[in-house]
């Protein structure tokens, strides 16, 4: 991801191919996913409301003071429990 670390919790989407549950110049929050990360993903919750893995270059991070953060934090978000699935669900190719 352009200018990401991996501890952001939120990113601007600057590119989308098109997809549905994506939409340019949007904010949205990322989960931490190391092995995503290492193969160029970003895990992304989108439109649909759950967390899916996109193109990191689909998106910049964003340095947000930690009061805005916690205001835009989903509540279901799921940082905060070990990963829970093997294979990963994959949007924008």
């Amino acid at each position: 991801m352009k200018n990401a670390k991996l501890g952001s919790r939120f990113v601007l989407c600057i590119r989308h191919d098109g997809g549905d549950d994506l939409e340019l110049r949007k904010v949205y929050q990322i989960l931490p996913d190391r092995a995503a990360a290492r193969e160029g993903y970003a895990r992304v919750i989108d439109e649909s409301g759950e967390d899916y893995l996109y193109p990191a270059n689909f998106f910049v991070s964003l340095k947000l003071p930690i009061t805005v953060s916690r205001k835009l934090a989903s509540p279901s978000w799921r940082a905060l429990k070990p990963a829970r699935r093997a294979t990963a669900r994959v949007r924008g190719l």
